[in-house]
């Protein structure tokens, strides 16, 4: 993992007009719509209410989490995100050689379809936007298909760390963020066999699992490595690691060690922050 002088002049916070703001989200949001339309692309689209048998990966992750000066309505209106996104999600089936889009299964987050005012993180910081919320969904898509066979072939990073790793349960850099439409999620099925992702919201939890019509022949561990904080000459502190998952044939034995990715966010709190000053649980991504 290379890191030089360009790289983090790179990650470097930027001022951003509104003006260009706004013109880039439109620019960035035609230019997807335009490859939906001639990528050649076969995007899954087939809702199936039958479960299909075989669990390959499940996790779950909690709804409403205290964070540092971040209201408690912003955790409520994200469930009632969560659960109009996962509708249009749940019990669809990814045939052999189709892709899966995160945003053209889900669609615009717009106040008209019921999506409420929740927390977007915007350049390090956070704001309130319809619809918001909704990266813990791709957090835990992302999360789930690192333990399947799929094809990630879509997935954008993190830009900054926001929140202390209090209670992580997973490797910091393992979850994918999203923004409509032009950051998306795309995972793609080369296996000879259909596979469904499936989703329940619970009281105090968001499920999700991958599923398919044959028994898993291998099982997956992710882990990171060269995790590392620099101290940058222009002030901030960036994190670093890569993610690699090891893989495991039906007899328990090791048959690959794959990388997946690597990381380098931006950190919005000072490294050396305890969990009590932080007052954050940052369970997952």
């Amino acid at each position: 993992m290379q890191w030089n002088l360009i790289a983090s002049e790179k990650i470097k916070p930027k001022e951003r007009s509104r003006l260009r703001i706004f013109a880039g989200t439109k620019y960035y949001r035609l230019k997807r719509r335009i490859e939906y339309l001639t990528d050649q692309k076969r995007y899954a689209s087939s809702i199936e209410e039958r479960t299909l048998p075989y669990l390959h990966k499940t996790h779950k992750t909690i709804l409403r989490r205290e964070l540092k000066d971040v209201d408690m309505w912003y955790q409520e209106n994200k469930i009632t995100n969560l659960q109009i996104a996962i509708n249009k999600l749940n019990g669809v089936v990814v045939y052999p050689g189709e892709t899966l889009s995160y945003w053209k299964l889900i669609g615009s987050t717009s106040k008209r379809k019921g999506y409420q005012k929740g927390m977007v993180l915007h350049y390090g910081s956070y704001k309130s936007g319809t619809g918001g919320g909704l990266c813990q969904l791709s957090n835990l898509i992302y999360w789930i298909t690192l333990h399947t066979p799929l094809t990630v072939v879509e997935r954008h990073r993190h830009s900054y760390d926001v929140f202390p790793d209090s209670k992580r349960t997973q490797p910091f850099g393992s979850g994918a963020t999203c923004a409509y439409n032009y950051l998306d999620l795309q995972i793609r099925n080369d296996t000879d066999q259909p596979f469904q992702l499936c989703f329940e919201l619970t009281e105090t939890h968001l499920h999700g699992e991958w599923r398919s019509v044959l028994p898993p022949s291998m099982t997956y561990e992710v882990y990171q490595k060269d995790h590392r904080i620099t101290h940058e000459h222009w002030g901030g502190y960036v994190r670093h690691n890569t993610i690699y998952r090891k893989v495991f044939n039906g007899q328990g034995k090791q048959i690959d060690d794959e990388y997946i990715t690597e990381n380098h966010a931006l950190m919005m709190y000072h490294p050396l922050l305890t969990h009590s000053e932080s007052e954050v649980q940052s369970t997952d991504e």
